[in-house]
């Protein structure tokens, strides 16, 4: 079984999902960085692919892309780098990136890689979910990895439905139209969002991100969904920790719970 279904099958509620940017902040250390964060009983990484146009993402993430492209990561060094992930690491690992480097490195050789290295899940957001469902679904199931599809406050319940018909592992529901960023408080209206999905009583688990950087975010979302993905707040406590993502992890698991 895949490990992000085995996760999900395993563990119900209070899954945390940590997003980095490869090759940020040097570019050798997208692999200590993963085994750090499940010996901190982290549940899931998201590893970002840097892009030069991140269109999702707020200027924490996208400062991160940037570093890590000075750096010299690159889609080849990053599997490069995850050749031997799967000797100590168990949780499940997801890549996120945009289709423009996907389909520049092609799209089946892609998902190659990823199996070779144990890659479990893809998230790529400007993917139409009429092209997953046409070109992309049927090559990626070849290799047992499930693409993660999004949705957000504006996307229809027709479509939230069909995507919960057609994909596997999770549902990522982004808690605003907004780009990706650390918010203080969720409104009302954002939770209302999210006790609507919540009633839609859907097939795949969700998880929660964008935006979720301290107790209350993260309550407002953990009790409303399996769990919660967080990316800006800790890229930010990596880079003030100078990379070292022990206390990172540490800071932010304080955070979120005080």
């Amino acid at each position: 079984m895949n490990r992000i279904n085995e996760l999900f099958n395993r563990k119900q509620h209070d899954i945390l999902s940590l997003y980095f940017c490869a090759g940020s902040p040097t570019l050798e250390s997208t692999a200590s960085i993963v085994k750090t964060l499940e010996l901190k009983g982290i549940d899931m990484i998201e590893i970002g692919i840097p892009f030069s146009d991140p269109m999702a993402d707020g200027v924490v993430i996208q400062e991160a892309a940037t570093q890590a492209l000075r750096n010299g990561m690159t889609l080849r060094k990053l599997f490069e780098q995850l050749k031997d992930i799967r000797r100590e690491v168990n949780m499940p690992l997801i890549l996120m990136g945009y289709l423009n480097p996907i389909m520049q490195y092609g799209f089946e050789h892609f998902c190659q890689s990823c199996q070779a290295c144990g890659i479990d899940g893809i998230i790529i957001p400007d993917l139409p979910f009429k092209d997953y469902q046409e070109e992309y679904r049927p090559i990626a199931e070849r290799y047992d990895l499930r693409i993660i599809m999004l949705i957000t406050p504006e996307t229809s319940e027709e479509r939230i439905r069909e995507i919960d018909q057609h994909t596997d592992g999770f549902i990522y529901m982004v808690s605003s139209a907004a780009t990706t960023g650390a918010q203080k408080n969720f409104d009302e209206q954002k939770q209302a969002y999210f006790k609507r999905i919540e009633n839609m009583k859907l097939h795949n688990p969700r998880m929660i991100g964008f935006g979720i950087s301290n107790k209350q975010t993260y309550e407002a979302a953990a009790s409303h969904a399996s769990g919660c993905i967080i990316g800006s707040k800790f890229i930010t406590l990596l880079n003030e920790e100078q990379g070292d993502a022990a206390k990172a992890a540490d800071r932010l698991k304080s955070l979120l719970a005080q």
